[in-house]
């Protein structure tokens, strides 16, 4: 009864509604240093932003940007090296490693543009859809989602001119199917072309925390199931979502594969979720750059989220300590950040520490996994039960003047070492 009250009536009376409402908070109180803005801290050129096309990515054109000879040769060492390794018991390849990995990569649900479509809709049962004001649909949808898993929630309005460019041209290889917006009542999938309306003009966007202390083991098998698990849990959500959308009496627009909508990060910076970073992924206030994130789209009227400033990007250019670790070399090492790519995988418009997307994924090759160094070795990547922490943070989102010394502070209270290359092509 309780979780009906709080879903079905946003402003529950009944004692017991209450109770279960003062339990059940949309999200956790965020610190006095997190401000919101009305604009991401990464500079962005929104003329010159282009819907990007998906497969362009590393993850669906590396044998292309590298070469296929290369591409043969690090495939066969990732094939010779994880054998080789496992038969050794190697810590964090021996079998147990190796069996927890693929458990935890089971269970994500397959990826529909509409959604699985298994939940009854109000009119099969007979009754109106839910009617709420966009403040009340951003409420129960944050409510809902923190009741599925997720860790912070963030809404964006979709504009044509600016936000709605987040959005791929086109989804990942094989397919490349275009993703258009066309002026129709409900949108629809071919085999030509997916098709979200223009009145679906909001983004759901939300993280899933990640495992800081699992993904201080990459990279081996036991950092790169960090992301795997982070992975499944983040896509049930999604087609949770997709369900409780359509059992309200609306529509919702998706991925068909793993991140093939959108630039989610870059949606999430845009809902206050976090910061854009060095690592050229979001930091979060709660759980720094521990987390994985994922947007959907609606024709729900949804209240917009703005973007957040607690000092990251500022702190970012003193700190460099993710690029410094890096064993690929592959994440910038410039104080301030560009507006030049550093090559087709990059989407030219917003001013960031573009990354060498192929000597990163050249590494991932050699070690067997999806590495995760530059995660783990971030200041951010610390709770905040100690209340130095609070402490620090709060300083960083205030005055740039201490950076250069918290940066030594925190090399020399967490050293870390970063992994050699086994061989870099």
């Amino acid at each position: 009864m309780g979780a009906a009250g709080i879903l079905g009536n946003p402003f529950a009376s009944s004692a017991a509604e209450k109770e279960v409402e003062s339990i059940a908070k949309p999200i956790p109180t965020r610190y006095w240093w997190v401000k919101n803005v009305d604009k991401p801290t990464m500079e962005v050129d929104w003329k010159n932003v282009q819907r990007f096309s998906e497969w362009k990515t590393t993850r669906g054109s590396l044998r292309t940007y590298r070469g296929a000879e290369l591409d043969d040769k690090l495939n066969k060492v990732q094939k010779d090296n994880l054998k080789q390794w496992e038969n050794e018991g190697k810590p964090g390849y021996t079998t147990k490693d190796m069996a927890l990995s693929n458990a935890v990569s089971f269970g994500k649900p397959d990826f529909k543009f509409l959604g699985p479509q298994t939940a009854s809709t109000p009119q099969q049962r007979g009754v109106p859809r839910y009617e709420g004001t966009p403040e009340d649909n951003a409420r129960i949808i944050r409510v809902a989602m923190r009741h599925m898993g997720a860790a912070t929630v963030g809404f964006v309005e979709l504009n044509p001119e600016t936000t709605r460019k987040l959005v791929y041209a086109e989804e990942p290889a094989p397919s490349k199917t275009p993703i258009v917006f066309e002026n129709v009542d409900v949108g629809y999938a071919t085999k030509e072309k997916l098709v979200i309306p223009d009145k679906a003009r909001w983004a759901i966007t939300y993280t899933i925390q990640m495992s800081t202390e699992t993904m201080k083991y990459g990279p081996t098998m036991l950092g790169s199931l960090t992301t795997s698990l982070s992975y499944t849990r983040l896509y049930t959500i999604y087609a949770q979502l997709h369900e409780f959308i359509r059992s309200l009496g609306y529509n919702s627009y998706g991925a068909t594969a793993v991140n093939g909508l959108g630039i989610a990060p870059a949606m999430a910076a845009m809902g206050g979720l976090g910061e854009m970073s060095r690592l050229n992924r979001i930091i979060t206030p709660e759980y720094g750059p521990m987390v994985r994130t994922a947007f959907l789209i609606t024709d729900l009227p949804l209240a917009p989220t703005k973007p957040i400033n607690f000092g990251v990007m500022a702190f970012c250019k003193d700190c460099k300590t993710c690029a410094t670790m890096c064993p690929s070399q592959a994440l910038s090492q410039e104080r301030d950040p560009s507006w030049k790519v550093q090559g087709p995988w990059g989407n030219p418009g917003h001013r960031a520490y573009f990354e060498d997307s192929v000597k990163c994924r050249n590494y991932w090759n050699q070690v067997g996994t999806n590495c995760g160094i530059c995660f783990s070795v971030c200041p951010y990547a610390v709770g905040d039960d100690a209340s130095l922490h609070r402490i620090i943070k709060g300083t960083i989102a205030n005055t740039t003047a201490f950076n250069g010394v918290l940066v030594a502070a925190d090399r020399a209270a967490f050293p870390a070492t970063p992994e050699q290359p086994l061989n870099n092509p």
